[in-house]
């Protein structure tokens, strides 16, 4: 038997600019426990370190202890009762860095990630488009008004 194809394509990691569609229907996000632990499994296999040293990183950050073997186990699509809570998700992700599989699950949901300086880019996206409409409501004036005078009284 073949190895089983992980349930978080790696080919879905990386940013793009399409709107994800929120998970409305009925069974959208079923195998969602799947996805997660796969994308634990995808930043634990790219990172340079031991998951005993990931393990330190995580339990440090959270003041928790959480082992290699709970990694192990949270990386695990086949252990249905060991699903990793959403903190300690959120911790593996800060301490692998992995912002492209937060993003891969968070657009299951209707969401995406956004890291640091993008940040600073998307703002300025939304300036733009703000002084677009500006700019817009400014032509729509211009064709009606005229210049006033006032006469002193």
């Amino acid at each position: 038997m073949g190895k089983r194809r992980p349930s978080l394509d790696p080919a879905q990691l990386g940013f793009t600019f399409d709107v994800p569609s929120p998970a409305r229907d009925e069974a959208s996000l079923a195998g969602l426990d799947r996805v997660v632990a796969s994308g634990i499994a995808e930043a634990l296999k790219s990172d340079g370190r031991s998951r005993f040293e990931i393990a330190g990183k995580v339990s440090e950050l959270l003041s928790e202890d959480v082992s290699k073997l709970m990694l192990d186990a949270y990386a695990s699509e086949a252990r249905e009762n060991h699903n990793v809570p959403a903190h300690r998700a959120l911790a593996i992700i800060a301490v692998t860095e992995r912002i492209d599989v937060l993003d891969a699950w968070l657009r299951r949901i209707g969401v995406a990630a956004l890291f640091g300086e993008e940040l600073q880019t998307a703002q300025l996206g939304h300036i733009d488009r703000q002084i677009a409409e500006l700019q817009s409501k400014k032509k729509l004036i211009q064709k009606s008004a005229k210049p006033f005078q006032r006469h002193a009284l």
